[in-house]
């Protein structure tokens, strides 16, 4: 279900039970290529617009700015457990839980995975940036194993991936396929070739089975792509192709 205000909020109903969004790039306040919602610190918008947008995701998940809990994100497996405010400085992480009720914990992505994930029966939250990199790495199943130590139990944990690149927009060459043929003979079903030795890897259904396989009681993906939505979604991929100088992020966000 998709919700609408001045802002653009994407729903699962995987998720009821908790207040949650996959927040599109509608209803902020950057111009330029960052036009909309952008949530990203580390883009080169102006830091007060920046703020003044995750202060608009704050107020729509229902909580104080300092309440709307992000982390430094580097493409690693690291899964951080926190509490009710935002530590300074943001720790290095790509995966937060929680089972503070009040807090809200997001992620920023601009194509990679975003996936939020609730065990409503334990009252445990996760969310996760899930890239090729650290999917294949593990970044999934460490948010899991953080959720786990709060209390969650994998056959409860709902999941859902929302808005990443798709397999039609995601080009790679055989190197890349090579790596994931060797990690798993099977990984070969996430590829269909595309023009010469190119390849198009389908990142979401690779989340989905590293989901599944990890346990989870129920996962799936919203069904959006970044890359071929500009008005509704920032793509780190589509801005490389347009040669443009920086990118927006989009925020998803998930409260007990």
């Amino acid at each position: 279900m998709t919700v609408t205000t001045s802002l653009e909020i994407i729903t699962s109903d995987l998720l009821d039970g908790t207040r949650h969004g996959f927040f599109t790039r509608r209803g902020g306040a950057s111009s330029g290529i960052f036009h909309g919602l952008n949530c990203g610190t580390g883009s080169t918008d102006q830091t007060s617009i920046v703020e003044t947008n995750r202060a608009r995701v704050a107020d729509a998940m229902g909580v104080p700015l300092i309440q709307l809990v992000t982390v430094h994100q580097t493409h690693s497996t690291r899964a951080v457990a926190v509490a009710d405010a935002q530590p300074l400085p943001r720790p290095e992480a790509d995966a937060i839980v929680t089972a503070t009720p009040g807090t809200a914990i997001a992620i920023l992505t601009a194509d990679c995975q975003p996936v939020l994930f609730a065990d409503r029966k334990a009252g445990v939250i996760g969310a996760a940036h899930a890239g090729w990199r650290g999917a294949v790495d593990g970044v999934l199943d460490s948010t899991l194993d953080a959720m786990e130590d709060l209390g969650a139990r994998r056959e409860d944990i709902h999941a859902v991936i929302g808005p990443s690149i798709s397999q039609r927009a995601y080009e790679v060459g055989p190197e890349f396929f090579e790596m994931f043929f060797d990690e798993d003979r099977d990984n070969s079903m996430f590829f269909i070739n595309g023009e010469g030795d190119r390849f198009l890897f389908d990142l979401p259904a690779y989340g989905l089975h590293r989901l599944r396989r990890a346990g989870v009681g129920h996962a799936e993906w919203t069904r959006h792509c970044t890359y071929s939505d500009p008005e509704r979604f920032f793509s780190y991929r589509r801005s490389v192709h347009q040669d443009e100088a920086d990118y927006g992020r989009l925020i998803s966000a998930i409260r007990l």
